[in-house]
Order: structure tokens, then C-alpha cells, then sequence
């Protein structure tokens, strides 16, 4: 087989860090190859630059056969390397077409030709198979089709590799499959693929070769035919990895959060969440399940004091949380690990010690109400990093500095930290590596044995099951069914969060 790419000793320093360390890879043509690895073992680094965006302090990258200097991303696509990076960059209320044609514009005259532009984006599309409108706006697109449109642009662009940074981080099960006939169709054309990825289940789905990179080393290529779950994640971990969640029977108690016929608006003033009921008890974990964009994420910023409440009850215990404000909110006994990390849930230029008090740097000891109380600030964060093993060489370093892993257990560290009533865990491991999938899992579930009530909102359908002892699934803004943990399965919950209903009628009572 033709090799396409060869990295040869790439070592890539940070200061503080060696994030790549005589790292070799190559890629064949026609072959989907994964880069797999724990949040900040150094995958996308490599990737970086392979694509031009940092400069090795040594080593070398050949493009078929010939030694290449790649100082750009111009250099790279050039040479017929694409990436798509995990936060799109595409221009919100620009079309698909306007995208894709983006600094490559077809021109009559002096004018931009949209109606070549279009038919262009077409053709590729079709020849793909893309089912996308080149005339729709990004912003009203999901994010599966953005993803789309950044893959197209790569494809318009002549790119015979295409690297995928965490291309399923934010798409639905459904999308995931769309995705992965995507890449067999793009395989078939004769381009190769490079996924950086941690979610095992789609190495296994999608790829041909795997290469395990632990704290920016190497630590083997393997083929994915000869290969399994168990082995990966302990090649990618450095241990024994335990995928399944242990958790014995729920030992429930009073009801902690009771929230009676909801409404809450989205930012268009249409009816997001349309009369929600939903209880949690003490010692349990409700999941609640559904395709992104059903009122998920406004039902949760409603109950957390982030959107207003157009009517309806929220209480908390015996405290009544309706349209009170986040910080009275949280003062009642509720912590949020939010969905978004950056926008809700950091200050990425804060250091850890800083960010590691969000929510409660007013209180004692922390603070007198006057002035803060920094040893007690630095000592609080020391025993968080420790506890839960975030990887950082120091408390001082900004929060931007961290992985994405390292960054959602900070987080899930401080939530827990303030002992709540109510956990309400919102995408608790978007985008992060098997190792710290299994720590907030498992601290989750102590937060529930304990006595907590856990709100569990995840469009991981394998999370929801492992996690919840009761499971809702939400759809167009309603709770459409409740089930018991024990009578659900992944076909029941994939027909109510299409819409459907379950044969017999109502197979699971609500437990009030």
C-alpha cells in the first residue's frame, strides 16, 4: 500500500511540556486511521502540525514519498491536507455555498458567481453523498450539518487527506452512522482519513488502523480487525480501564427537585419546554435522554436561574426556585456541571485556583465578604486537583492551558465540592477521554450512594443506561415517557426520542 503521509521523530515542546516526544505515524491511501489518546496526550498537537498550524522542533513529515516543509495551512492544503477542527470555523450567517467557496470564490468579472458557486457545491455534494442545501444559513443548521459543510470545504479545497478532530463529540447517534457512511464514501474515492478520537466504540466502527498515544509517546499502532476495546483502552490509559459502571440498587429518599407544568421560551420567544413534570429523589440518578434541540438545554438553564421561566413550579426541597437568580439558586443546595464547559462553565484566563471557587468565592472560608481569602482559595484547589487527578504543573496555570479532559474534572470537582441537594450533570463527559468518562462516572454514582439527587442530561445513550436509575426522554419539548432503568434499552428509548411511542401503553409508570 501507497503511503500518503510519514511523521517521522516529531518531538513538539510547550513549555512545561513535551507534547509530542519522537512521535512516528503514517498514513496509507484509502485507509481510515485513528489517533487515539486521553485529553492532552498530544493527538491533536501532531495533528496541528501536520496541518502547519505549529512548527516541530524536530523531526520530519513526508507527502507521498517527498520530504515537505509545511509552515501553513495554506502549505498543507496546497499539498492536499484538510482538517477539520472540533470548534468549527464557519461563518454564521454566511450560506452553505458562501462557506464553502469562502477565499475561493468563482468570479465573473469582478463579481462573485453564486450560481456557479451553488452548482459547484452541488456537484460535490451529490458526488459524496451529502445531503445538504448549499443555500441554507449556518446558523439555522444542527451541528451535524455544519459538520457537513466543514468537511465539503475541505473536499472543495482538492484534499486527498482529510483530518477529523473529535468529529462525533456533538452529534447524535443517528449522525454518527451518517458520519461513518460519509467516510467509506470518501475512502472509496481514494482519500484517506485521519480521526482523532477517544470514544472506543467508533475506532472500532470506523477504522482501519489505530495509533495509541499516551502523554505524547507512542505506545502502538494497531489493526483495528485485531484488536478490541479492552486492549485500547488500557494501550490509551496505561491500565486496566473498567468500562462498565458499578452501582448497586438505589436506596431512594424525599423528593428533592419537583418541577410541575414547565414553560420556558428559547432565544426566539418560541416554546421550548411546553409543561414539564419531573421528579428526583434523593439516592437517585435520573437520565434524561433525547436528540439534541428538544428542550434539553432550555429545561436545564430554566432550573439553574441562566433562562427565565415563562410559568409553571420548580422546587427545591421545600424552597420554591422559580424565577430566582443563579447565585440564590445555587445558595439553595443545586451545583451544575454545565453542557458547555467554555461559555458556562470556566473562565478560561482565570487560573485553576480562581475558577476552582466560581460559585462560592463569597462564602467562608473563602472569603469574609470583604476580602478574599487566597491561601484558603490555593489550598481548597490543591486538595481538588489531587482528589480527582487533574493533570496540571501547577494551581496557577491558566484554565485555557488544560485539556478538555483535565478542564470537565475541574469542573465536575468543583460541582461536587459544594455538597449539593441536586447534581444536575449536563453532558458531564462531552468530548473527553475513557479514563475521565470512568472517574465522573463513578464519582457520580458516590454523589447518588450518598444521598444526592442527580439529574443526569446526556445524548450519550450508553451514559444514560450505565448511569440512571430512572430515565425520561425528552421530545419537542415534552417528557414523552419515563422509564424504569430496568425496562429500558437502547431500541425503546432510540423510538421515544424519534418521536414514537412505546406497543403497549405505558410500559413504565412515572415513580412519583
Amino acid at each position: 500500500m501507497n503511503k500518503v503521509i510519514e511523521m517521522i521523530g516529531i518531538t513538539k515542546i510547550f513549555p512545561g511540556t513535551v507534547a509530542n516526544d519522537e512521535v512516528n505515524f503514517h498514513l496509507f491511501k484509502g485507509e481510515t486511521h485513528v489517533l487515539l489518546g486521553e485529553n492532552g496526550a498530544g493527538k491533536t498537537t501532531l495533528m496541528n502540525i501536520l496541518y502547519g498550524l505549529y512548527q516541530p522542533e524536530k523531526g520530519e513529515i513526508l507527502v507521498t514519498g517527498k520530504p515537505v516543509k509545511i509552515t501553513n495551512p495554506n502549505d498543507a492544503i496546497k499539498l492536499g491536507i484538510g482538517m477539520v477542527h472540533q470548534h468549527f470555523m464557519l461563518v454564521h450567517n454566511f450560506t452553505v455555498a458562501e462557506n464553502i467557496v469562502l477565499g475561493m470564490e468563482p468570479k465573473v468579472g469582478l463579481k462573485i458567481d453564486m450560481k456557479k458557486a451553488i452548482k459547484d457545491v452541488t456537484e460535490i455534494a451529490d458526488k459524496y453523498g451529502f445531503n445538504i442545501n448549499p443555500k441554507a444559513v449556518i446558523e439555522d443548521m444542527s451541528v451535524g450539518q455544519q459538520q457537513k459543510v466543514e468537511i465539503l470545504k475541505a473536499l472543495y479545497r482538492g484534499a486527498d487527506v482529510l483530518i477529523l478532530d473529535e468529529p462525533t463529540a456533538v452529534l447524535t447517534p443517528q449522525e454518527i452512522d451518517e458520519l461513518g457512511a460519509i467516510i467509506d464514501n470518501l475512502k472509496e474515492e481514494g482519500k484517506s482519513v485521519i480521526l482523532i478520537t477517544h470514544k472506543l466504540k467508533e475506532v472500532m466502527k470506523m477504522s482501519d488502523r489505530v495509533t495509541i498515544i499516551r502523554r505524547g509517546v507512542v505506545t502502538g499502532t494497531v489493526k483495528t480487525k485485531e484488536t478490541n476495546i479492552d486492549q485500547l483502552a488500557e494501550l490509551m490509559v496505561g491500565r486496566k480501564v473498567n468500562l462498565v459502571v458499578k452501582k448497586d440498587e438505589a436506596k431512594l429518599g424525599d423528593k428533592i427537585l419537583k418541577v410541575e407544568k414547565l414553560v420556558v421560551k428559547d432565544h426566539r420567544g418560541v416554546e421550548a419546554v411546553k409543561g414539564v413534570d419531573l421528579t428526583v429523589r434523593a439516592g437517585e440518578i435520573v437520565g434524561l435522554a433525547g436528540v439534541d434541540g428538544n428542550g434539553q438545554t432550555e429545561f436545564i438553564e430554566a432550573l439553574t436561574g441562566l433562562r427565565k421561566s415563562e410559568s409553571g413550579k420548580i422546587q427545591l426541597k421545600d424552597k420554591d426556585l422559580f424565577e430566582k437568580s443563579p447565585r440564590e439558586i445555587t445558595d439553595s443546595g443545586l451545583a451544575h456541571i454545565p453542557e458547555d464547559r467554555h461559555k458556562r462553565g470556566l473562565i478560561l484566563k482565570y487560573s485553576l485556583f480562581e475558577n476552582s471557587v466560581l460559585g462560592t468565592y463569597y462564602r467562608k472560608p473563602f472569603s469574609n465578604g470583604i476580602v478574599m481569602n487566597y491561601s484558603e482559595i490555593r489550598k481548597h484547589c490543591q486538595r481538588l486537583i489531587e482528589e480527582f487527578d487533574i493533570r496540571t504543573p501547577n494551581d496557577e496555570v491558566a484554565a485555557s492551558a488544560l485539556s478538555g479532559g483535565n478542564q470537565q474534572k475541574l469542573i465536575a470537582a468543583r460541582e461536587i465540592a459544594k455538597d449539593p441537594d441536586l447534581m444536575i450533570a449536563s453532558q458531564p463527559t462531552r468530548g473527553i477521554d475513557v479514563g475521565a468518562i470512568e472517574y465522573i462516572h463513578k464519582r457520580l454514582v458516590q454523589e447518588r450512594d450518598k444521598g444526592t439527587a442527580v439529574l443526569l442530561v446526556s445524548l450519550e445513550l450508553d451514559e444514560v443506561l450505565a448511569l440512571s436509575d430512572r430515565i425520561a426522554v425528552m421530545y419537542d419539548g415534552n417528557i414523552v415517557d419515563i422509564l424504569d432503568r430496568k425496562e429500558a434499552d437502547e431500541k425503546k428509548l432510540g423510538i421515544l426520542m424519534a418521536g414514537g411511542t412505546l406497543d403497549s401503553k405505558k410500559e413504565v409508570k412515572n415513580v412519583e
